[in-house]
């Protein structure tokens, strides 16, 4: 299910938070979601300086539709809605790990994350010395 485009920007993202940021060559950051008391990952997206801009001032998550190209906010028509509960950058500054509070499922296949539709992949385990 799609959810609803936000309206235009409102206010620009504090510089100091947009210079550590190391963009894409599309202009997006990738958005890590976890689920902020089992640590369980939920989803992948991407934002903007808008986008990041408008999830540190609302206490709801905003991404950057790559296939739309518009933004939205997570629950708007779903009601699966992330309420944030903190925001970190990485070392690099190109990836964001968004804590939330999920409402429902975060995945738009109705799934809880969107890592159970994928399944798992075979790989090697990995033993340490």
């Amino acid at each position: 299910m799609s959810e609803q485009q936000i309206p235009g920007p409102t206010a620009t993202l504090d510089p100091a938070v947009a210079a550590r940021l190391r963009h894409d060559d599309a202009g997006l950051v990738a958005a890590v979601v976890q689920q902020h008391d089992t640590g369980e990952v939920l989803m992948l997206g991407w934002m903007d300086d808008e986008a990041l801009h408008r999830t540190l001032t609302s206490g709801r998550v905003t991404f950057w539709s790559r296939s739309r190209q518009e933004y939205w906010r997570k629950g708007d028509t779903s009601g699966h809605s992330q309420y944030v509960k903190s925001v970190q950058l990485d070392c690099d500054g190109d990836a964001l790990l968004v804590r939330v509070d999920q409402v429902g499922a975060a995945c738009h296949t109705g799934t809880r994350t969107c890592f159970e539709a994928g399944g798992t992949l075979d790989a090697v385990v990995g033993e340490r010395p």
